[in-house]
């Protein structure tokens, strides 16, 4: 049975916290089994979909893991925060923003419906598909190494080591993703690409398979709380108005077309991907009682069984609750 109410008007400490965590983590792997892994990237189909695993890494240095951390999976979707990021940092947000829109679509991730039926001059925002290609396209480099670079190092930066391409995902997403290649084409078509097809996709395909764990999201997670900086040595590693920027996008756009449900239910940013990842960021609150991370966290998530929305079920479900406990919201 999970925790009831829990009275945080007292020390809190690491071994307390890791006890709640443990027991949250317990109660709601079992609403794993409501949901199924990702099955149109085949590889992904070989996950384990009874895992599930958080890690929560605090300003102040306080980090809770519990349950399957230790387990690697591809960003996927996620990437998709940070190529916006490099996007901006590289070309200006204005001119990103003039190629890609930041309004929620309420369709599908992969849908093209909105384009072609309401004929707009741009995709509705860089987290659905049709964005997320074309603000690759506008990554600098000649080839997909040279477009990656500037991602690979911001992940260097915060993480403390290079993350690598995981080949067998990279190869099933570029020889079964017919989806995707019709979207490139009609972007083609209406162009809004800035790098040939080919290249472009191969970068996006590349991005997606870029292999982390809970704890390096809850890493990233923990900068874009601070507003783009490293809260253990106060170095800027994103420009603030882009990682305010991005926030905004993952409060909005973060999580599918279920996005306006858990921005009100759960109220914090967090950005999902159909391995069973989601990273989440709680910012700094300003509260009069005794509550954990108040001064802001990162958080990572992992569990591949998804809902109908293509997000992870049971990771949804934990985070709803540890946000409610911990008052996380910035609403």
């Amino acid at each position: 049975m999970v925790q009831g109410t829990v009275n945080w008007n007292t020390e809190i400490t690491k071994e307390w916290l890791q006890s709640y965590v443990d027991d949250w983590v317990k109660f709601y792997k079992k609403e794993t089994t409501q949901g199924k892994v990702a099955s149109y990237i085949p590889v992904l189909k070989q996950a384990n979909p009874n895992h599930l695993g958080i890690s929560i890494i605090g300003k102040n240095g306080m980090t809770v893991h519990s349950g399957d951390v230790g387990i690697p999976f591809t960003i996927q979707s996620i990437s998709k925060i940070f190529s916006f990021i490099v996007a901006c940092i590289e070309r200006g947000v204005a001119y990103v923003l003039d190629r890609v829109d930041v309004e929620p679509t309420g369709e599908a991730f992969n849908s093209i419906m909105h384009l072609e039926m309401r004929k707009i001059k741009k995709p509705f925002n860089p987290f659905i598909n049709a964005g997320a290609i074309t603000v690759t396209s506008l990554l600098n480099g000649k080839n997909s190494s040279e477009k990656l670079e500037a991602l690979f190092e911001l992940f260097t930066k915060i993480l403390g080591y290079r993350p690598h391409i995981n080949k067998d995902v990279y190869v099933s997403e570029r020889e079964t993703s017919v989806r995707n290649r019709a979207i490139g084409y009609y972007l083609v078509e209406l162009g809004y690409l800035e790098s040939e097809l080919e290249l472009t996709l191969e970068t996006y395909f590349k991005q997606c398979s870029i292999e982390v764990t809970t704890e390096d999201l809850a890493k990233l997670g923990l900068v874009l709380a601070n507003d783009g900086m490293n809260p253990h040595t106060n170095e800027e590693i994103i420009p603030r108005n882009v990682v305010r920027l991005a926030k905004a996008l993952m409060l909005t756009c973060g999580m599918y077309d279920a996005s306006g449900k858990f921005a009100a239910y759960v109220g914090i940013p967090a950005k999902s991907g159909v391995s069973g990842g989601i990273i989440a960021t709680a910012p700094p609150r300003v509260r009069d009682e005794v509550l954990p991370f108040v001064e802001g966290c990162g958080i990572g998530l992992y569990g591949p069984a998804l809902d109908d929305k293509g997000n992870s079920i049971a990771g949804i479900k934990l985070l709803k609750h540890i946000a409610t406990k911990w008052d996380l919201s910035i609403f």
